[in-house]
């Protein structure tokens, strides 16, 4: 017998071999009729993987992620039997889930080409093998045979994959006709999958090398019911319309250009004014906190990025090294500021009563991102992080860090980013290769993040895996207003870096002491927070940050001079004001000036000329009345006030 203990510490007794199947329908049948898939000891299985030793256990149901995950991951084994079946010379690199659905790349073979208007033809293939209800059935097989296996069938790629693997520790799973090197875990068999949907294909090279083959990529989502993906396609149109491309370029924000470079964002007049306005607003917030801004060169020596680390962990990611006439002297653009921030702080002697130091920069980094992964602001080669780091003593740690969640919390707060959650991100448990650092320290970072979540009753859940090579970090999660979530703020306690760049304080003891280094970015870049910010608001920003408060509508060219007349007083009042003196008729520069997403529209005329007012619109909200300049400047600007008044 042995002990299986749940979620809720309580204990049951089961034989050896029992799987979470058997225990799920031991607890209800409903419950077995809705689990896919089960942690053991915080491991993955299926549930048809037998539990031989005492155990901690988790079951997971389509509303958990690890639900989700092992369901699509299996939706990606049934759409690769579905192109087995319908193209036999396909051959298959990889098929992960991802966090809405899934996605197989695949190469058709020479001469052949899956276009879009093929995939309807997939998706009924993928229903009809469904619904014969195969099992997953996973094997675990030697490194041999599984290279017999795969490369008698000339599959290329897995025989790649499996090559990389040691022996010992390759698994297969089959369904139906179609077997494939994975890991797993999957669902116990096709059947819940009801509804399908591939959304689109795209190119990707092999192992995201630009120099291997161009795969054809598929994505594609499922659900275990036709309401919930009905529901789901909604939201996609929805998102489609927020696209902060297409808004982008509507508002005139910002662009890019081939001839400038792929990645390269260039903000417009307006663009820049949002950019520049939130920048203003965390100076302010940062000021209260004490914060001293600084500024690093966009460059920096080789050598300052191999003492960092981030040479060995990074230095892939970055753009190809700079080298000078002078022999040896190699240098990269600036793919972190922290290093820099570390020099800074190296720069004079430092006691026990300097600290915290806490160093602000709006610094440019480049990182060379693959152009198949190039995405809007969203994903580029070169952004602007709202970066601090601030260096402490070891009993300040806490303080600081909690400090700064609240920083990250009025940020939110005059966004409406109301619904976030945490994430803390710690090393992997079974893997500490791939991190600097003494455990002891990495111990100590840890905790201090989960002592500050508690503090603040902030609920967070735990990713093992997700940290930085140098620290832990904990992670801000937003939902926008459709419901999809981003990462945006962030935070990271590290002990690594002040002992590599062998930071000192002198301590009241008068003996040197190692500060530990808190990096912080409550945006987490410029780029991405403005794009989320896009699709959250659907372009309609809040009145505060808006490039543009107001619009002066002339119907007709008549009134064109008392429309400029009232542009010169409200800038006087500091409303940020445009004029549309188009030869159009009014009702068409109103119809287009919503579409600009303008807050107010300012309709000026015979009558308003004469009485020296304006007739308000609202955006969305139609009439207003008639004021005064000064009445509508003075109503603009308490409403300003009061949005930024309310999230001190």
């Amino acid at each position: 017998m042995i002990n299986i203990t749940f979620p809720d510490g309580s204990v049951r007794e089961y034989e050896a071999g029992v799987t979470g199947m058997q225990i799920a329908e031991s607890i209800s049948p409903r419950l077995a009729k809705d689990v896919l898939a089960i942690a053991v000891n915080d491991q993955l299985y299926d549930l048809t993987r037998q539990i031989n030793q005492d155990a901690t256990i988790k079951l997971f149901k389509w509303e958990d992620k690890e639900g989700q995950h092992a369901f699509w991951h299996s939706s990606a084994h049934l759409m690769a039997e579905a192109l087995q079946a319908l193209y036999p010379q396909m051959k298959f690199g990889i098929g992960p889930a991802i966090e809405n659905g899934f996605y197989y790349d695949v190469d058709p073979g020479e001469g052949n080409v899956i276009k879009d208007s093929d995939l309807a033809a997939i998706e009924k293939k993928m229903i009809e093998l469904a619904r014969q209800k195969n099992d997953y059935i996973r094997t675990e097989i030697s490194k041999a045979d599984a290279l017999k296996m795969f490369g008698d069938k000339n599959e290329i790629y897995k025989v790649e994959l499996i090559n990389d693997l040691e022996d010992g520790q390759i698994t297969l799973y089959r369904q139906g006709n179609f077997t494939d090197l994975c890991r797993g875990p999957h669902i116990p068999n096709t059947e819940p999958i009801k509804a399908v949907k591939l959304l689109s294909i795209a190119g990707a090279y092999w192992r995201g090398d630009e120099k291997r083959p161009q795969l054809t990529r598929i994505y594609g989502i499922t659900f275990p019911k036709q309401k919930m993906l009905d529901d789901y396609l909604v939201l996609l149109e929805e998102a489609k319309k927020r696209d902060h491309r297409k808004i982008g370029k509507e508002m005139d924000l910002f662009m890019f250009s081939d001839m400038v470079g792929k990645g390269l964002p260039m903000w417009l007049p307006k663009g820049m004014s949002i950019r520049l306005r939130l920048q203003e607003f965390l100076r302010k917030i940062q000021n209260s906190y004490d914060y001293r801004e600084v500024l690093t060169p966009p460059i920096g020596n080789k050598n300052l990025y191999v003492t960092s680390g981030h040479w060995d962990h990074y230095g892939k990611d970055s753009f190809q090294p700079i080298t000078t006439p002078e022999e040896g002297e190699v240098y990269l653009l600036k793919p972190m500021n922290c290093p820099h921030h570390c020099t800074i702080y190296k720069n004079s002697p430092r006691s026990y009563k300097d600290l915290p130091l806490r160093i602000a920069e709006f610094g440019t980094v480049s990182r060379y991102e693959q152009s198949g992964e190039l995405h809007g602001l969203t994903r580029v080669r070169n952004f602007t992080q709202d970066d601090a780091h601030i260096f402490c003593r070891p009993d300040q740690v806490k303080q600081e860090f909690l400090n700064v969640m609240d920083i990250i919390s009025v940020v939110f707060r005059a966004l409406d980013f109301n619904n976030f959650e945490a994430q803390i991100s710690l090393r992997d448990k079974n893997d500490h290769e791939k991190y600097i650092g003494s455990d002891e320290n990495w111990e100590k970072a840890e905790n201090a993040i989960v002592e500050a979540c508690k503090e603040k009753g902030l609920p967070a859940v735990v990713e093992y895996g997700e940290a930085a090579f140098y620290g832990p970090k904990l992670d801000f999660m937003v939902k926008d207003a459709i419901g999809r979530r981003w990462q945006l703020g962030t935070i990271q306690v590290d002990y690594n870096l002040p002992e590599r760049f062998d930071l000192e304080y002198i301590g009241s003891d008068n003996q040197k002491h190692r500060p530990v280094m808190i990096h912080r970015a409550p945006f987490g870049s410029l780029e991405r927070f403005v794009a989320v910010l896009i699709e959250h608001t659907a372009g309609k920003f809040p009145l505060w940050l808006t490039p543009e408060q107001a619009v002066i509508l002339p119907v007709s060219e008549k009134y064109n001079d008392y429309a400029q007349s009232v542009l010169k007083l409200l800038k006087n009042y500091d409303i940020r004001t445009v004029i549309d003196d188009r030869n159009e008729k009014i009702g068409k520069k109103i119809r287009d000036n919503e579409l600009k997403r303008i807050p107010y529209m300012l309709v000026v005329g015979e009558r308003e000329a004469q009485e020296q007012t304006i007739s308000v619109r609202k955006q969305g909200g139609g009439d207003q009345g008639v004021m005064t300049c000064k009445e509508f400047a003075d109503m603009v600007n308490k409403e300003v006030s009061a949005i930024l008044e309310n999230i001190k």
